[in-house]
């Protein structure tokens, strides 16, 4: 199969720690050609969707240190290859948030004639945190608005603790938790957030959330799901005076087993993420809610496999293997 893997600047990567390099060390492993493309190497020629791509197929069986020496070493040569995307087998869409639009709507007319994981439409429509919006019975109590006064109303008649969201960021970032204890800082803050010293209607809405406080002492969980089904789970906890469990601002993993109440959740929001076709996500868990859903380049394979001794990637490669193969049957 020729493989495809839009996504960040190799040289940018962590290979020990992320996702990607281990799907492509994988399809490297299994014999497919594998290309590497940026956002801004699409584009139109004739009408059709074209990418410069470099092929980073290398020699098998090498330390994955090595194996990404040798991507780098494959990026810095001046050996383009000019390549429809249709003549593609797939296209794994890995580049980290914010989601590019312009690059969702030049790949959105050839959805149905290249794998694409996850799809465009599924991307434009799962990015946001508004997506978990649509399984109201499974989420924190949750309210979104750019008027700060109503705002603060939500957050004093709650009468507790409650997390403050920017629509579009990932990673944890600008994501603060507020109390109507602190009004001062409080009004400052939602203010601060929403920009109020612009007209209404440019105003940046953003999510207010009840805070769970479990958190403080059990973390969340990020669980791995393929095709809509459980890949594979681990506990986050926050780092001291955090309550962020984000990997880079210091939270640590753990192993987790997975509970019925999760595997509850998973069903019910499986239909979903299959329909919007996104078929890899991470969703992340505290308590018995769901506060996030991760689609745009979900994490987690290289330190759930260092903890239960797995090989998650070897999953997700079979699924596009067999997807293929469906594609290209069907097109027969």
């Amino acid at each position: 199969m020729e493989i495809a893997f839009l996504m960040d600047r190799l040289d940018k990567i962590d290979p020990e720690n992320e996702t990607t390099s281990y799907l492509m060390y994988e399809c490297n492993q299994r014999g497919h050609t594998v290309y590497f493309l940026e956002p801004h190497d699409i584009y139109i020629r004739k009408d059709e969707v074209v990418a410069r791509m470099r092929n980073i197929t290398v020699p098998k069986d090498l330390t994955m240190k090595k194996y990404w020496r040798s991507l780098i070493n494959c990026e810095k040569k001046d050996e383009l290859i000019f390549e429809t995307i249709v003549d593609l087998d797939a296209l794994f869409l890995r580049k980290n948030p914010p989601l590019i639009y312009q690059v969702m709507e030049m790949l959105a007319p050839i959805n149905d004639r290249v794998f694409m994981i996850n799809t465009t439409s599924g991307q434009i429509l799962g990015n946001s945190k508004l997506y978990t919006l649509n399984f109201p019975e499974i989420i924190p109590e949750t309210h979104v608005s750019r008027d700060p006064v109503r705002l603060r109303k939500i957050i004093n008649d709650f009468g507790g603790d409650m997390v403050i969201k920017p629509l579009q960021r990932f990673g944890g970032e600008g994501v603060i938790k507020v109390s109507d204890r602190d009004r001062e800082n409080l009004n400052s803050l939602i203010n601060y957030y929403v920009r109020a010293y612009k007209s209404y209607p440019e105003r940046e809405p953003i999510m207010v959330q009840e805070y769970l406080d479990i958190v403080k002492s059990e973390g969340d969980v990020r669980i791995l799901m393929l095709n809509g089904d459980i890949l594979g789970a681990m506990r986050r906890k926050p780092f001291k005076d955090e309550f962020r469990t984000n990997i880079h601002v210091g939270g640590k993993v753990f192993k987790h087993e997975i509970t019925p109440r999760e595997k509850k959740i998973c069903r019910t929001i499986k239909k979903k993420l299959i329909a919007d076709g996104l078929f890899f996500v991470g969703i992340d868990l505290i308590g018995d809610k769901l506060v996030e859903i991760n689609c745009v380049s979900p994490g987690g394979i290289p330190r759930i496999n260092r903890l239960n001794s797995v090989k998650l990637e070897s999953k997700v490669i079979d699924f596009i293997e067999r997807k293929v193969d469906s594609l290209v049957k069907s097109r027969n």
